[in-house]
């Protein structure tokens, strides 16, 4: 089925690709082809391609840090944010404008540098801000709904708006943002604070990272949510799934929570490890663990 129209193509170029191998956008290194991959470069590409274009649905990736996707690829339109979207600059004394494809650190970063204290936890947390307001990411304490002032928004009709932080219903790990909303700026709120204060409090928290978390492999983040009463780490342990196998698809031996492409693992092979350690959670503790990460895409 042709999805774009060939004025589409020549008017964007090599913004718009067809059959794009997504393992190229993912963390796991990863996932079959999007039927087609959009690439804007600005709000009023997006506009443009959304009002001739007049998806019924698309599907968004960012940084790839916490998504499967599957060996079959994604149907239809998948759009990512170019570096274009990577910007930050004060609004405000206190407030942030921060564009969607920022990457987390950066953002802890630049507030760091400008004496704003309540943003030193995003420098432990891999991806974009955009990912960051979907899954209302965290750790230590502290989540993205506590320092974010609006979000600013394309939705499938072309329509630029923005929506406020108490418009959003947050959870954790979660939100009730539609899913077809693409994020493209946010302004988060930081406190005054020293930048001294400010640096070591980051690095107390990237220490405590390093320490329980595995660096440098092929993983998306944390697996599955904590549950209510136990952390997730904690049941895969008591359940005695840490050294469960799928092929090269592996669970990691510094943090159970963590799977990994141990080489030449397929996405199969990944989420059947997922599914073989929630199975076995459940037997064992009648306690059913949520995903953290994000499954995406079709099976071959």
């Amino acid at each position: 089925m042709k999805i774009i129209d060939e004025n589409l193509k020549i008017k964007f170029g090599r913004q718009i690709l067809i059959d794009e191998k997504l393992s190229n956008y993912s963390w796991f290194n990863l996932g079959g082809p999007a039927d087609v991959l959009f690439k804007p470069d600005s709000l009023e590409d997006v506009i443009y391609f959304f009002k001739k274009l007049k998806p019924q649905k698309f599907t968004i990736i960012g940084a790839g840090s916490n998504t499967l996707i599957r060996d079959g690829g994604i149907k239809g339109v998948t759009i990512k944010l170019s570096s274009a979207f990577s910007y930050i600059k004060l609004d405000t004394k206190t407030t942030i404008e921060v564009g969607a494809a920022t990457q987390d650190k950066m953002v802890a970063n630049f507030a760091m540098n400008n004496s704003l204290t309540g943003l030193e936890f995003l420098a432990c947390i891999p991806g974009s801000i955009g990912g960051a307001i979907r899954m209302n990411t965290g750790c230590y304490g502290n989540d993205i709904s506590q320092i974010l002032h609006s979000i600013k928004v394309i939705d499938a009709q072309g329509i630029l708006k923005e929506i406020l932080a108490k418009d959003i219903k947050f959870s954790y790990r979660s939100t009730n943002l539609e899913k077809n909303l693409l994020i493209t700026s946010v302004k988060l709120i930081g406190k005054y604070s020293t930048k001294q204060k400010i640096k070591e409090k980051q690095t107390a928290m990237i220490e405590r990272k390093k320490k329980s978390q595995p660096s440098q492999i092929k993983t998306c983040g944390s697996t599955f949510k904590n549950s209510k009463n136990k952390k997730a780490w904690e049941l895969i342990k008591e359940s005695n799934c840490e050294n469960f196998q799928v092929g090269n698809a592996k669970i990691s031996e510094k943090h159970c929570n963590f799977f990994i492409n141990n080489g030449n693992t397929t996405s199969k092979d990944l989420e059947e490890l997922i599914n073989k350690v929630q199975d076995t959670v459940y037997q064992r503790t009648k306690i059913n663990l949520e995903l953290e990460i994000k499954i995406i895409g079709y099976n071959k």
